[in-house]
């Protein structure tokens, strides 16, 4: 690991840190937010720029108005948010197909699907969750920032340069994604599996390569992840036993945790395991590891839960992919992975 590598884990593993601290001295009561976005925005951009800064804040206030637009209108009629929320999705998946606002898409498409998920719910504060979504984009921005200025890259590296891709493989990316992600948020109303949010997240996350290969590799990975991070954010929670309500011990070995996983990610060099067991842990502190909560119980079910998702996921994505591609108009076709 060179020095710019370290310099980026810590600056994910900082931001995280600084957003678990936020939570526990603000007692924000929907935390799950300030720990997750620091890590999908520090770890997805490793030199913070106004531009990605503007999709992040950007992505979080419209998710608030489309969620209160929607939901409150046609939250009741399922036959009609339906389509509503298709074509959200659709308008999310163009915006990560065609490159430059690939973070405005991402960003917004998981924290749509899981407010558009818990509007359904009466007895829940959707308000607060909306609310502590924009809170936590503005300060996961500031932070960026700030880690920016305090820890910045050494060397000056290239954007990737974008995929080619024809009009077909376009028109192929968005039905896919906005299809399976519609089909996610539908399965988890039927059930109201309110309490799988990590699975939830999981199937978009999958969504992210956009292509039924990339899903099954991406799947795979996102496994050995999630398996990684359950590991050790139970193993923080047997160290501390009774004592891990306090956020002044846990804070330091959440730290650790997020050091270890942030440099699996850099040294795989994309999206695996390593950045899933940064989102695992990240999701596991800021929503289970409460002083009424139990974090054992709900990292076992955790991992269960994102297995089954998992497998059912890459299900759907194959039948869609198969689908799609009986037509000229929308085949993807890169290699023999994708014409098999």
């Amino acid at each position: 690991m060179n020095d710019d590598q370290l310099r980026h884990c810590l600056r994910i593993s900082l931001g995280s840190l600084a957003g678990y601290l936020f939570m526990h001295l603000t007692t924000w009561t929907t935390g799950l937010f300030f720990c997750v976005y620091p890590v999908l925005l520090l770890a997805m951009v490793p030199r913070m720029n106004g531009h990605a800064a503007f999709q992040f804040l950007a992505a979080a206030m419209i998710n608030i108005v489309e969620v209160y637009l929607i939901s409150g209108l046609f939250g009741d009629r399922p036959l009609l948010i339906t389509p509503l929320v298709w074509a959200l999705f659709a308008v999310r998946f163009h915006c990560m197909a065609t490159g430059p606002y690939f973070l405005f898409g991402a960003q917004g498409l998981v924290a749509a699907s899981v407010l558009f998920h818990f509007a359904s719910y009466p007895d829940l504060d959707v308000t607060g969750m909306a609310k502590a979504n924009l809170a936590a984009a503005v300060f996961t921005v500031a932070v960026a920032w700030l880690l920016g200025w305090l820890l910045p890259p050494r060397q000056v590296t290239p954007p990737p340069a974008p995929e080619p891709k024809s009009d077909a493989q376009r028109r192929h990316q968005v039905l896919l994604g906005a299809t399976v992600a519609t089909v996610s948020f539908l399965v988890f109303q039927i059930f109201s599996l309110s309490d799988s949010l990590s699975a939830q997240v999981t199937t978009l996350l999958m969504l992210f390569p956009m292509s039924f290969a990339g899903a099954a590799e991406y799947g795979g990975r996102r496994a050995v992840g999630v398996l990684l991070g359950c590991n050790l954010a139970l193993a923080i929670q047997l160290l501390l036993y009774d004592w891990y309500g306090y956020w002044i011990l846990s804070a330091p070995l959440y730290w650790v945790a997020l050091m270890v996983c942030a440099r699996q990610h850099l040294l795989e060099g994309r999206s695996g395991a390593g950045f899933a067991a940064c989102t695992t842990i990240a999701v596991i502190f800021g929503q289970y590891l409460t002083p009424e909560g139990d974090a054992v119980y709900a990292t076992l079910y955790r991992f269960s839960s994102i297995a089954v998702a998992v497998l059912v996921a890459l299900t759907v994505i194959y039948l869609v992919h198969k689908l799609l591609n009986l037509s000229p108009l929308t085949r993807y076709r890169v290699g023999a992975a994708e014409d098999s």
